[in-house]
């Protein structure tokens, strides 16, 4: 059916969140000015506009009531997307990215997806990565997507010892500017859930030279090439 395939209304957005006594926030929504040059504007509001209901707890509502597409796994999906594309934006805008994807990453909205799919099979089975890895978890609270104060930290992990490890995921290529960005989280778990100095690692399709390099002269970072893999058998 066509709503199924129908985008958040942005118009209808705005209306709900006045009528909810977010007027200021609504109109910092609508009016901003997107300094960076991706093509996603409206998406980038849509972001926005996810996060704010969902902290609002207003999403589920808003969704019956206006936007029956949220419901769907297509409609959960771009809600994803756009979050993610907001923390991107938000990265930028403190200096911790690019304001571009990377040249590979043609297509932003299938880079995301794929990223997410990056970090969710990593999660799942971090073992691949080093024997008694786990995903980190403190009552409701997971190691994914973990929120810190400047940005989130793609995987949060203990290893067998209990010590904290910092995943950094690159969907191309790991630059040096990764390098920097993973030390602030190991920096923020070190100050904020302690239990010793944490690791870090940066998994990326390809590690730069730059990379190899400034990382040699780092104690507790590790580098990691992923590599995918298909097969495909007959069903009987």
């Amino acid at each position: 059916m066509d709503y199924e395939r129908k985008v958040l209304p942005l118009k209808e957005a705005y209306r709900y969140g006045n009528e909810h006594g977010l007027e200021r926030e609504m109109a910092i929504i609508k009016d901003m000015e997107i300094e960076w040059d991706l093509k996603y504007t409206s998406s980038l509001r849509r972001g926005f506009v996810v996060d704010l209901f969902t902290k609002k707890q207003l999403f589920d509502a808003f969704k019956q009531q206006y936007w029956a597409a949220g419901n769907t796994p297509w409609g959960q999906r771009k809600s994803e997307f756009w979050l993610r594309l907001k923390n991107r934006y938000e990265d930028f805008r403190e200096g911790r990215g690019e304001s571009v994807l990377e040249a590979e990453d043609e297509d932003e909205d299938q880079a995301f997806a794929a990223e997410a799919d990056l970090r969710d099979f990593l999660a799942s089975n971090l073992t691949c990565v080093e024997p008694g890895l786990r995903l980190y978890q403190q009552g409701e609270q997971k190691g994914l997507e973990f929120p810190v104060d400047d940005g989130r930290i793609d995987i949060l992990a203990e290893d067998k010892t209990g010590r904290f490890v910092v995943f950094e995921l690159k969907l191309a290529r790991g630059r040096s500017k990764a390098l920097g960005q993973i030390l602030y989280y190991m920096g923020w778990v070190d100050k904020h859930l302690g239990s010793g100095p944490c690791r870090g690692i940066i998994v990326a399709k390809e590690i730069s030279d730059d990379l190899v390099l400034a990382v040699q002269r780092v104690e507790g970072v590790s580098l990691y090439r992923y590599k995918l893999s298909v097969s495909v058998e007959q069903v009987p």
